[in-house]
């Protein structure tokens, strides 16, 4: 029992660490926006957003396909085929377009955020930065906040229409829905909303991501395994807060 306690007490201690560790990051991040540098944001939104977009298009076609191959059999059976794609559509703007795509930003770029600068720790090269009077927020941690506030979106948005042209695919090709009954349902049974609240929802998971990536990356114990430890803590991390945020984004947005 005992041992029981103290290893509980242990998590609490741990999360509420964390946890005050990230704000205060992200209070400093936002001090520091005023000295942003554009040079470097654009450069991390083509290296963190457009070299991530082939893996989002390809896992969130297949998921629109797969989707739209498991619902129409059940909606056939309840006489409601002709809702496939307003379904599809609904599905990918609130939840799984932001969500899916979250996730994978998590598994690459938060990994890839940890691990450089994680590297940097453990050779001191943010300590350069600091004797150059560079203030290591501003330079390192700004940009990729900015540029994945900024990329997560756009990505959302293309991973939407990759996920419903999967989900049109296969209900006009093996589910016998028309092209006009697909794309008339989604007008009928979506909203402008649900598009722009899911963007919402991803400029939020895309904060996280970059947040707890260079947060994780900035504790870096020494050697290759702690920045190892410090990537896989990272990408963990970002995917669990991405859930839990969802959580409380989707009852404020689509109340």
């Amino acid at each position: 029992m005992i041992n029981l306690c103290n290893w509980l007490g242990r998590i609490i201690l741990d999360f509420l660490e964390t946890t005050g560790r990230t704000v205060q990051l992200l209070l400093q991040t936002v001090i520091q926006l005023r000295r942003i540098n554009f040079r470097h944001v654009i450069y991390q939104m083509a290296h963190l957003g457009v070299d991530t977009m082939p893996i989002i298009f390809m896992m969130i076609v297949f998921t629109g396909m797969v989707m739209v191959w498991q619902a129409t059999p059940a909606l056939a059976r309840a006489g409601a085929q002709s809702t496939t794609g307003g379904l599809v559509a609904l599905a990918m703007f609130r939840e799984l377009g932001p969500v899916l795509s979250g996730v994978v930003l998590a598994g690459r770029v938060g990994a890839a955020i940890t691990a450089e600068i994680g590297s940097m720790k453990v050779t001191e090269q943010i300590d350069a930065l600091r004797v150059m009077a560079t203030n290591p927020i501003a330079y390192l941690v700004v940009p990729r906040f900015v540029a994945c506030i900024l990329m997560t979106p756009i990505v959302v948005t293309f991973a939407n229409l990759m996920g419903i042209a999967g989900g049109f695919f296969v209900a006009t090709t093996h589910s016998n829905v028309g092209p006009y009954t697909f794309f008339y349902s989604i007008e009928s049974f979506t909203e402008f909303a649900d598009f722009y609240n899911g963007l919402i929802k991803s400029m939020f998971f895309g904060g996280i991501v970059a947040i707890v990536g260079c947060l994780k990356g900035m504790g870096a114990k020494e050697g290759a395994e702690g920045v190892g430890n410090a990537t896989t803590s990272s990408v963990v991390t970002s995917i669990v807060w991405i859930f839990v945020m969802n959580y409380f984004l989707s009852t404020w947005l689509f109340r």
